[in-house]
C-alpha cells in the first residue's frame, strides 16, 4: 500500500519543488565534472528547506556526485516507477512505499543490497519498513522513515473526565477511560467503521494477521481465533463514539469531525492535530498524543508502518553513487535530521530518541517499535484494492455473524492473493 494516505490524514508539509535533472553526456556526466545523480523523491517526504539542506551537505561531502532531485506525485507512481524499470533511462535512486517494494522486485528490477545490510545498520532497522522491503530472502529496499498512527486526545476533556492520559498502558485501561469520556455529548472516541489499519493492530496484537503463507500459498487469517479477538476488541471500542459504520477516515475527514469540538480522542497520525487546530483554532494547545495501548502495559500496541524505502534501478547507470546517496540519507547524521524536521520516526531503532522534544513524533516512535506491514507479496495490492476487510467490519458492526463473516472476508483475500501464483 502507499504510505501517503496515512500521511495525508495529518501531515502539514511543505511542497518540495522538483528539480528537472539533466546530463550533457549519456552516461550521466558533465564533459571532466562530477557525475549527475538522478533521485526521484516523493511529493511531501521531505520540505524544501530540508531538500536544500540536505544537497549542500551531500555535495560538499561528495563533490564528485552533481545531485539532481525530482518530485514524483503519487497519483500514477506505480506505473510510472514500472516504465523506468523497464527502461534504458531510470533514475539512479528512487523512493517508493514501503508495501510496494515486493511489486517491484518481484520483475528482477532493483538492485539487491542484502551484501550491504550490515553496513547500513540493518539489524536495528525498524522491522515495518525492513522487512517488506526484502523479497524472496533478498533486501532490495533500505528504509527511508516511518510514520503511524498513535492516539490524538484532547487534553481539556481528558482533565474534566478525570481521566490521566499517561495512565493508559493496556487496552482494557484504555476501554475504561473512553467509557468514562463519551458522556455528555462528547463522543469517547471518533472511529469510524472501516479503519482497518487499527484493525490490523489489534490482530497483530493478538498474535495473529491478516494473512499467512504456508506451503507457498497465501491463506486469509480474519477468520482465526486470534483475529476474532481483534474484531471484538475493535467492536467494544467503536461504539465508545459515534463514528460511521460503513465509512472510512476519508468520509468524513477525521479532523473535520474532531474540529467541532465534542470528541475526545481519535486514532491518526500526530501531523492530523496540526489539521485539527487549523479547521478549530480554539483548540490548539488542547491536542495531546499517547501510543496506541497494547495489551500487557510492557509492549505498545501494534501499529501498521507507514513510510517509504529507497530502491536502485538495477538498470541504473551510476549503481556505486545511488549506494553513496542512500547511505548518506538513511544514516544517523542525516535521519536525525530529518526526523526533526519532519516529525518522522527515523528508520533505526536507536535513534528514537532524536524526536524525544516532539510530543507527537515521540508517541509515534514508541507505536514504531512494535510496527507491521502488510503481507508481503505482489498481490497484496489487488486485496486493498477491493478490500474485503472494510466489508467484514461493516457486516460485524452491524449485526452479522463475526465467524461467517470473517469466514467469507477470509476467502477472498485468500483467492487474490493466490491469483497471481
Amino acid at each position: 500500500m502507499k504510505h501517503r494516505p496515512l500521511a495525508l490524514l495529518g501531515a502539514l508539509l511543505l511542497s518540495s519543488a522538483g528539480l528537472v535533472s539533466c546530463s550533457s553526456s549519456d552516461d550521466g556526466r558533465n564533459a571532466g565534472g562530477p557525475t549527475v545523480l538522478d533521485v526521484w523523491l516523493m511529493r511531501d517526504s521531505v520540505s524544501e528547506a530540508f531538500q536544500k539542506e540536505f544537497e549542500a551537505g551531500f555535495e560538499k561531502a561528495h563533490p564528485e556526485i552533481d545531485l539532481k532531485i525530482q518530485t514524483q506525485e503519487w497519483e500514477g507512481i506505480g506505473e510510472k516507477v514500472t516504465a523506468a524499470l523497464a527502461s534504458n533511462d531510470a533514475p539512479d535512486v528512487i523512493e517508493v512505499g514501503n508495501t510496494q517494494v515486493a511489486q517491484y522486485a518481484q520483475s528482477g528490477g532493483l538492485t539487491d543490497f542484502t551484501d550491504k545490510v550490515d553496513e547500513l545498520g540493518g539489524d536495528l532497522w525498524l522491522d515495518g519498513l525492513a522487512e517488506p522491503g526484502a523479497w524472496d530472502g533478498k533486501q532490495y529496499g533500505i528504509p527511508y522513515y516511518a510514520a503511524n498512527r498513535v492516539v490524538v486526545y484532547r487534553t481539556d476533556l481528558f482533565r474534566k473526565a478525570g481521566v490521566d492520559a499517561t495512565a493508559i498502558k493496556t487496552r482494557d485501561q484504555w476501554i475504561a477511560a473512553t467509557e468514562k469520556l463519551n458522556k455528555d455529548g462528547v463522543q469517547g472516541i471518533y472511529l469510524p467503521g472501516q479503519n482497518w489499519f487499527a484493525l490490523a493492530g489489534f490482530v497483530w496484537d493478538e498474535g495473529g494477521d491478516l494473512a499467512l503463507q504456508e506451503g507457498g500459498k497465501w491463506k486469509g487469517g480474519l477468520d482465526s481465533p486470534e483475529a476474532l479477538r481483534a474484531m471484538d476488541f475493535y467492536r467494544r471500542l467503536q461504539a465508545l463514539g459515534k463514528g460511521p459504520k460503513d465509512s472510512d477516515e476519508s468520509r468524513p475527514l477525521q479532523a473535520d469531525v474532531v474540529a467541532q469540538g465534542r470528541v475526545a480522542q481519535v486514532i491518526a497520525t500526530p501531523g492530523g492535530a496540526g489539521v485539527i487546530a487549523q479547521k478549530n483554532p480554539a483548540l490548539k494547545g488542547k491536542l495531546g498524543f499517547f501510543p496506541i495501548p497494547g495489551k500487557t502495559a510492557d509492549t505498545p500496541g501494534a501499529v501498521f508502518t507507514g513510510g517509504s524505502d529507497l530502491v536502485v534501478p538495477a538498470v541504473a547507470k551510476h549503481q556505486d553513487e545511488a549506494y553513496t546517496f542512500i547511505e548518506e540519507l538513511t544514516g544517523e547524521a542525516w535521519q536525525t535530521k530529518l526526523a526533526l524536521a519532519m516529525s518522522y520516526v527515523p528508520n533505526r531503532t536507536d535513534l528514537a530518541t532524536a524526536v524525544a522534544s516532539d510530543p507527537g513524533a515521540a508517541a509515534m516512535a514508541v507505536g514504531a517499535a512494535n510496527g507491521h506491514a502488510t503481507p508481503n507479496t505482489p498481490q497484496w495490492a489487488a486485496v486493498e484494492a477491493k478490500n474485503p476487510i472494510k466489508d467484514y467490519m461493516t457486516a460485524v458492526l452491524t449485526g452479522r455473524d463475526p465467524a461467517a463473516a470473517a469466514a467469507a472476508a477470509s476467502s477472498a483475500i485468500t483467492t487474490t492473493l493466490n491469483s497471481g501464483s
